[in-house]
């Protein structure tokens, strides 16, 4: 499959919309059209910061109509935020998200958490760690390689058969003006992937995301509307769901203290579901924060000390970031500092 045009869209943040953005923008579809793809925003893509924040349920239109459009191959999603899920009743309300439902790419990471959740939810397989302004519109003279060899191989083949380790990964960007364009970021030597426990190799089907947006689904005290919506409409799978999964969690750019990290963990942990996976996928986090120390809380609070755990992993709010199919089965390899994945996608 190789995809031929892609559909924009604004799920959680509208920062799409904003002037200070534009030029990001502008490359961004610079760099798709150069690639060959047709690029059409959402209705209400470009809405804006407050229109979009007090009209979830114009972002949840945009979905649909995108997953409606027959002639569009792949959405993706515009960047992250925070309330994506406050789109669910204009998705679940009448079965809309259902009765809209076609197989085709999506793909978004960060607090696009949640819209992963929902299309799981419907059996639908999807695609996690890329975003457009985050990565398409990377302001260096280019995207970063490793970062674009995954979106040209997703744009290609309709498909990922293979994860490998970066060799670098880059500071955080801080500058996104104009001024910043064309500006390198400074780039250190890449560890691998990093087996904390349990055996180096181990099978299942990759699904999760980010460990704060999945915190929210499942703590009343944090986002209470958040946990109330995700319980209603019965995102967070039960916990027979997870018995072939291998769970992957990565870190937000709010760098969360390991104060916070341990307490998500131990959340996790109170549901069972370290006890049900076949391993774990720890992203790297942004600027490789706390990584030593995230690494140790998960080794202390997870009880199952026969679980695989592999940190490091080029995923998430870390640059450069791959894309990794989510649902699909996969051997996880860390002796061969590899991630391949069967050619077909699985539905479940």
């Amino acid at each position: 499959m190789k995809v031929k045009k892609i559909g924009i869209v604004s799920l959680s943040s509208g920062v799409l919309g904003e002037g200070f953005v534009l030029h990001e923008v502008d490359l961004g579809v610079k760099r798709l059209q150069e690639m060959g793809v047709e690029v059409i925003f959402g209705t209400h893509a470009k809405d804006g910061l407050e229109h979009l924040a007090n009209h979830p349920e114009e972002r949840a239109s945009d979905l649909l109509e995108m997953l409606e459009d027959d002639q569009i191959d792949m959405i993706l999603c515009a960047i992250g935020g925070i309330d994506t899920y406050r789109l669910l009743p204009y998705l679940f309300e009448k079965d809309r998200l259902k009765h809209s439902l076609k197989e085709k790419i999506f793909l978004g990471f960060s607090d696009t958490t949640t819209n992963h959740f929902m299309f799981a939810k419907l059996g639908l397989p999807t695609f996690y760690g890329q975003a457009f302004l985050p990565d398409v519109c990377e302001l260096s003279k280019d995207m970063y390689p490793y970062s674009k060899s995954y979106f040209l191989k997703l744009l290609e083949d309709g498909d990922i058969d293979e994860i490998r380790p970066s060799d670098i990964w880059y500071s955080s960007r801080l500058d996104y003006s104009k001024k910043a364009v064309g500006i390198e970021m400074e780039h250190h030597q890449n560890q691998g992937f990093v087996l904390l426990q349990g055996s180096p190799c181990f099978k299942g089907k990759i699904f999760g995301g980010c460990i704060e947006t999945i915190f929210n689904m499942l703590d009343p005290h944090t986002l209470e509307d958040c946990y109330q919506l995700t319980t209603t409409y019965d995102i967070f799978p039960e916990l027979d769901y997870f018995n072939d999964k291998i769970l992957l969690l990565e870190s937000s750019e709010t760098k969360s203290s390991p104060k916070q990290y341990r307490k998500m963990i131990q959340t996790l942990t109170s549901t069972g579901i370290f006890d049900r996976v076949q391993g774990v996928l720890i992203g790297k986090p942004d600027d490789e924060m706390y990584q030593e120390e995230y690494h140790r809380i998960l080794l202390e609070e997870i009880p199952n000390h026969d679980l695989s755990i592999v940190g490091n992993v080029n995923i998430g709010h870390a640059q450069p970031r791959c894309i990794i199919p989510l649902l699909k089965d996969c051997i996880v390899d860390t002796n061969k500092q590899r991630i391949l994945f069967e050619r077909k996608a699985c539905r479940t």
